[in-house]
């Protein structure tokens, strides 16, 4: 049996309340995309409803822009973001985005994430859900902005006066892993000895042969130098 029009606006509002409330990706990637079903099967019912000729000509922005899903969802990736003692801002730059309703973009934030959702513009949606931040937000006190063709994400830092290196927590982690790591209770040398020997271990036949000969070298130089003294 076919939802009404009426049931689907309630299992919205109840799929919003869950999507508020989510932490996890997995959760949330899947109650964005059945929000997004849900409003679609809206829209095409309000569409189905019988309206008069004249309303649909009309420039009214009530009967041209819906605040529903018109068509697929796309997922934003590019995005700058920088900070202040006591925000970190990310800056989503969308064309023509000033220019829709101002409900039809909204940002649901929690203590360590956030979630944008852009209706209805050009045809499209737009969707970018950050989770893990690398450090805690407050939520009442976090915002956005709407610029021209730019949306601005004001996340309020728990901790004020505090840096933030990175975005997320996985973005840290993905960048610490490129690092060498050296122990600072060692000898600088015996790191930088495990970094060759890192590369030895990775490289081609003429890599191997490069550093073997530098070693080589170096052991002879070494060796002349002692003799000396």
């Amino acid at each position: 049996m076919a939802s009404t029009l009426e049931e689907l606006q309630k299992d919205l509002e109840e799929v919003k309340v869950l999507l508020e409330k989510s932490t996890r990706k997995r959760v949330r990637d899947t109650l964005t995309s059945e929000r997004s079903k849900i409003e679609t099967e809206i829209n095409n019912k309000m569409q189905q409803r019988p309206q008069k000729k004249p309303e649909l000509d009309s420039e009214k922005p009530a009967a041209v822009v819906a605040p529903l899903t018109t068509g697929y969802t796309v997922k934003i990736s590019n995005y700058g973001w920088d900070q202040s003692d006591k925000f970190v801002k990310i800056y989503i730059t969308l064309t023509g985005v000033h220019q829709v309703p101002t409900e039809n973009v909204q940002v649901h934030f929690t203590e360590r994430s956030f979630d944008l959702l852009v209706k209805n513009l050009n045809g499209k949606n737009y969707s970018m859900i950050v989770n893990n931040l690398l450090k805690p937000i407050s939520v009442e006190s976090s915002s956005k902005k709407v610029k021209t063709d730019t949306v601005i994400i004001l996340c309020r830092k728990k901790a004020e006066n505090t840096r933030w290196d990175y975005l997320t927590q996985v973005e840290k982690e993905c960048k610490e892993k490129e690092k060498p790591s050296y122990d600072s209770e060692t000898d600088p040398s015996e790191g930088l000895m495990n970094v060759l020997k890192k590369i030895y271990e990775d490289g081609d036949d003429d890599m191997k042969r490069t550093i073997n000969k530098a070693w080589v070298e170096s052991r002879e130089k070494q060796a002349r130098e002692d003799t000396e003294f």
